[in-house]
C-alpha cells in the first residue's frame, strides 16, 4: 500500500504542472485561433473593412504571443505573417471579388489553426471538395476532354493554394515538395497530360500522394505534452518497481544465506 500511495503521489506532482501551464499556453493559443475564426465570418459577411481592422489587430496580438512566448519557428511565422498579408491586403483591394477574399481570408485560417492546433487541423476538411474536383478533372482527361479538364484544374490549383500554407506547416517538407512538383508539371504540361499515357500516370500518382496525405493526417495524435507525461510517469514506475524487485531479491539472499548458517 505504501508503494501504491508513493507512486501516486509521484505521478500527481509530475501531471499537475503540466496540466496547469497546458491550460495556460491553450488559454493564449485559442485568443489568436477565434480572431481568425472571427475574422473569416467578417468577409463571409461581406464586412471587408471591420475584417481588416480585425486581422491588423491579430497582427499585434500574435507579435505579443510569439514576443513572451518564443512558441513559434521562424518558418512558422514567416508563414502565418505572409498568409496574413495576403489577407489584409485581399481587403482593401476593392478590385478584387468575394470569393477570391474569402480564399485569402481562409488559408490564413487555416494556417492559424495549423499551428494552434493539437489533434486534427481543419485544413484536412477540404479533402472532400478537393478529391471531388480531382476526379472531375481525371475524368475529363481519360475521356480528352480539354474544356472540362482545364477547367477542373484551375478549380483544384485554387483550392491547393489555400490549403498549401497549412500543409508547409504540418507535413514534411519533403513530401509536401513532391506533392507540390507533381501538381506543377501538371499545370506547366496541360496538352502532354490530356494527349500522353505518361500525363495520366502523373494523375493517378498526385491521386495517391493526395488520398495518403489525408489518411495520414486523418489519424488523431496525442498532444506531445501528454506523452511527455506518459513517459516520464512510466519511467519513474518503472525504477520504482525495479528497486523493490532488487530490494526483495536482496531480502530473499540474506534468508538463504541466514538458513545456511542455521
Amino acid at each position: 500500500m505504501k508503494l501504491k500511495a508513493a507512486i501516486f503521489f509521484i505521478v500527481i506532482l509530475i501531471v499537475a504542472p503540466v496540466t496547469i501551464q497546458a491550460n495556460h499556453h491553450i488559454s493564449s493559443i485559442e485568443k489568436l485561433d477565434q480572431i481568425s475564426d472571427e475574422a473569416l465570418q467578417l468577409v463571409k459577411s461581406s464586412r471587408y473593412d471591420d475584417a481588416k481592422k480585425l486581422l491588423e489587430y491579430f497582427s499585434n496580438e500574435f507579435l505579443a504571443y510569439t514576443m513572451e512566448n518564443h512558441g513559434f519557428s521562424i518558418d512558422e511565422l514567416r508563414i502565418v505573417t505572409l498568409a496574413q498579408n495576403e489577407a489584409i491586403e485581399a481587403m482593401g483591394n476593392g478590385s478584387m471579388d468575394h470569393d477570391e477574399r474569402i480564399n485569402r481570408v481562409t488559408k490564413f485560417r487555416l494556417a492559424i489553426d495549423a499551428i494552434t492546433s493539437t489533434n486534427q487541423p481543419l485544413w484536412t476538411e477540404m479533402e472532400r471538395p478537393m478529391m471531388a474536383v480531382f476526379g472531375g478533372m481525371k475524368d475529363a482527361a481519360l475521356q480528352g476532354d480539354a474544356a472540362n479538364f482545364h477547367s477542373h484544374l484551375n478549380s483544384f490549383l485554387s483550392l491547393y493554394e489555400v490549403i498549401y500554407p497549412s500543409m508547409k506547416l504540418d507535413v514534411p517538407v519533403q513530401r509536401v515538395q513532391q506533392i507540390d512538383a507533381r501538381i506543377h508539371f501538371i499545370d506547366e504540361y496541360r496538352p502532354q497530360v490530356l494527349a500522353e499515357e505518361t500525363g495520366l500516370q502523373e494523375l493517378v500518382a498526385l491521386e495517391t500522394d493526395l488520398r495518403d496525405l489525408f489518411n495520414q493526417m486523418s489519424e488523431d495524435e496525442a498532444d506531445p505534452s501528454l506523452w511527455w507525461v506518459i513517459i516520464t510517469t512510466g519511467s519513474i514506475i518503472i525504477v520504482t518497481l525495479s528497486y523493490v524487485g532488487w530490494r526483495k531479491y536482496r531480502g530473499d539472499k540474506e534468508r538463504e544465506r541466514a538458513k545456511k548458517r542455521m
